[in-house]
C-alpha cells in the first residue's frame, strides 16, 4: 500500500448548520462593531426611533431594521462560499462620517448626524467583511437608508405641485377658479392644499416597497431602475389626480360627500388601488431568482499549512481600529452647556429718527418661532405710518429644543389656517453704511368676515442673524454657526422680522423699507450686546 501524499487536496465536509470557520471572527468582530456604533451613538438612534413614532410619514421605518436582516438572511447560501477580506483603509470613511455627525450636532442638524450615523453602520460591513461579502448583500446594505427619516422637505415642493395640477384640471374640466396661494376658491367653496395634500406620504412608503419589490422580482438591473423609478413618479400622478377627484366630488355633491374623514378615507382608498395596480402590472414581467450555490461551502486543505496569527486577527484588529476611529467626535472638548452661560438681556432702545415705540403693535399675530432665550414683539410709529418688529434671540444650547433653525420654526405653522401665505420673494435693501440685508419677503391674507369686509393682510420680511451675519437663506445661516462653532466662536443667532398691515403692497414695502434702514442699527447692537460671552 502507497503512502498518501500529504501536500494534495482533500475535501472536508463541515456539518450542516453551523457557521463556517472563517467567518466566525470576523462575524464577531462586525458584531462588536455594530454594537459599539449603537452603544456610542444611541443619542442619534434613538432620535430617529422618536420621529418613526411622532410622524406618520416615517411610521414604514419601523420594518427596515428586521427587513435588512431578513434579505441578509436570504443571501446565507451565498456567503458561505465567500470569504471575509477585511478592508483597513475603509476606516478613513469612517473617521469622515464621523465628522460629519459631529458637523451635523454643532448646529443640531438631525439629518445630517442620522445620514452620517446610518453610513457607519453600513460602512462597518466591507471595513470589517471586505468588498466581495458587500457586493453580495449591497441591496439590504442600501436598504437601512429607508430608516433615515428624511424627505419632509419636499413637503412645500410637493404642495406646490399638487395645486399647480389641481388648478390646471378644474379650468380644462370648465370650472372657474381662483388661487391664493395654496387655497382654492371655486363657485362651491374653499379648498386649501394642505401638508396631508403634498403626497409625501405615499412617495416615501411607495418608494421603500417599490424598491425591496423591484429586488425581489428581478435580476437586470434595467428593470429594477424602471420600476423603481415608476413606483416615485406614479404615488406624486396618483395624488394628483386623488387631489382632483376629490375637489370635484365635493363640488358636485354640494359639499356632502369628500369632506371631513371621507376627504382621508377616499384620498387612501384611490391611493391603495393605483399602488396594488402597479405592483400587479409589474409582476407580470417579474424574473425567476437566480440560483444560489448548493452544498458545503469549499474548504481549506485538511492538511494546509497553519494560517498565522495576523491572518487569524486581521478582522478583529481592523474591527478594534475602527471602534477607535468612529469614536473620536466624543473625544473632544465639550461646549459648556446652556445653562452654564451668563445671561444678558436684549436693550433695544424706543426707537431711532422718526420712529418711536407704541404700546401695540400694528396686528394681532406673532411669528411661530419656539424655545428662544429672549422674544421682543413691539410696534413702531412714525407719523401715519405702523410697522411690528420681532425678533427670536437664540443662544448657543445642546438642547434640541432651543434651537433657531429647525422645522418646528415659521412664521406660520401648517396647522394655522388664519393666515394663508403667498409665495415668497427676495428682497435686498442698502443701507446708508453700505451694508446690504437680504430679505425673504412673504405676504398672508387672513380671513374673510364677510363681502364687504376687507381682509387682513400682512407683508412680512425676514433674515436670519448670526454673530453679526445676515442671510435670508436658512442652510447659509446654518453653516455658518458651523464654521463659528469649529472656530470656538459664539454662534448665538436670531431671526428678525418687520411687518405691516397695509393692504398696498408697494407701500407697506416702502413702509418696512424706511423702518428699516433707519432702526436697524439699533436692533443690530442689542444682539451684539446681547451675544454669549467667549
Amino acid at each position: 500500500m502507497s503512502k498518501p501524499d500529504v501536500h494534495g487536496p482533500v475535501a472536508l465536509t463541515l456539518p450542516t448548520g453551523g457557521i463556517v470557520p472563517a467567518w466566525r471572527l470576523p462575524l464577531l468582530a462586525l458584531i462588536a462593531l455594530v454594537a459599539l456604533l449603537l452603544a456610542r451613538y444611541y443619542d442619534t438612534a434613538e432620535g430617529m426611533v422618536h420621529i418613526w413614532i411622532r410622524s406618520e410619514t416615517f411610521t414604514h421605518a419601523f420594518i427596515v431594521p428586521p427587513m435588512v436582516l431578513w434579505l441578509i438572511w436570504r443571501r446565507r447560501a451565498e456567503l458561505q462560499w465567500l470569504k471575509p477580506r477585511p478592508v483597513p483603509w475603509m476606516v478613513l470613511p469612517l473617521a469622515l462620517l464621523a465628522a460629519l455627525w459631529w458637523l451635523g450636532s454643532l448646529v443640531a442638524v438631525n439629518a445630517a448626524m442620522q445620514l452620517a450615523f446610518t453610513a457607519m453602520l453600513v460602512a462597518a460591513v466591507p471595513t470589517v467583511l471586505g468588498w466581495q461579502v458587500t457586493r453580495a448583500i449591497l441591496f439590504p446594505l442600501a436598504f437601512l437608508f429607508f430608516a433615515v427619516p428624511i424627505g419632509e422637505f419636499l413637503t412645500p415642493v410637493l404642495m406646490q405641485y399638487t395645486a399647480d395640477f389641481v388648478v390646471a384640471a378644474i379650468r380644462a374640466t370648465g370650472i372657474p377658479v381662483y388661487r391664493e396661494g395654496q387655497q382654492l376658491v371655486i363657485p362651491s367653496g374653499r379648498w386649501a392644499v394642505v401638508e396631508a395634500c403634498s403626497g409625501i406620504r405615499y412617495l416615501m412608503a411607495s418608494f421603500m416597497v417599490g424598491s425591496l419589490f423591484a429586488y425581489l422580482n428581478y435580476n437586470s438591473l434595467r428593470r429594477r431602475l424602471v420600476f423603481v423609478g415608476l413606483s416615485l413618479l406614479v404615488p406624486i400622478l396618483a395624488n394628483w389626480l386623488r387631489a382632483y377627484i376629490i375637489v370635484m366630488l365635493g363640488h358636485l355633491s354640494d359639499n356632502r360627500i369628500a369632506t371631513g374623514v371621507d376627504h382621508l378615507v377616499y384620498g387612501w382608498v384611490f391611493f391603495g388601488v393605483v399602488i396594488m395596480g402597479l405592483f400587479f402590472i409589474g409582476a407580470r414581467w417579474a424574473e425567476p431568482e437566480e440560483p444560489q450555490p448548493q452544498g458545503n461551502p469549499p474548504a481549506e486543505p485538511a492538511m494546509a499549512p497553519r494560517r498565522g496569527w495576523r491572518t487569524v486577527w486581521h478582522a478583529p484588529l481592523v474591527a478594534a481600529l475602527a471602534m477607535v476611529v468612529a469614536q473620536w467626535p466624543f473625544w473632544l472638548p465639550q461646549t459648556k452647556p446652556q445653562s452654564e452661560q451668563v445671561s444678558v438681556g436684549m436693550q433695544l432702545a424706543d426707537g431711532q429718527g422718526n420712529w418711536q415705540r407704541t404700546a401695540e403693535p400694528p396686528v394681532n399675530w406673532k411669528p411661530a418661532y419656539q424655545g428662544a432665550s429672549q422674544e421682543i414683539l413691539r410696534g413702531y410709529v412714525s407719523a401715519e405710518q405702523r410697522v411690528g418688529l420681532y425678533i427670536g434671540h437664540y443662544r448657543r444650547a445642546d438642547g434640541a429644543s432651543a434651537k433657531l433653525l429647525s422645522s418646528v420654526n415659521a412664521l406660520v405653522t401648517s396647522t394655522d389656517e388664519r393666515w394663508n401665505a403667498l409665495p415668497s420673494t427676495e428682497r435686498s435693501l442698502s443701507l446708508t453704511a453700505g451694508q446690504v440685508l437680504p430679505w425673504e419677503r412673504t405676504e398672508f391674507l387672513g380671513p374673510e368676515h364677510g363681502a364687504s369686509a376687507q381682509r387682513p393682510h400682512l407683508t412680512v420680511w425676514r433674515l436670519y442673524w448670526v454673530g453679526g451675519f445676515t442671510t435670508a437663506s436658512e442652510v447659509k445661516a446654518k453653516l455658518y454657526q458651523a464654521w463659528l462653532r469649529v472656530q470656538g466662536k459664539a454662534d448665538d443667532g436670531a431671526v428678525i422680522v418687520v411687518f405691516s398691515t397695509l393692504a398696498d403692497t408697494a407701500a407697506a414695502d416702502r413702509q418696512l423699507a424706511a423702518f428699516v434702514s433707519a432702526n436697524f442699527d439699533m436692533v443690530q447692537g442689542a444682539l451684539s450686546s446681547a451675544g454669549t460671552p467667549q
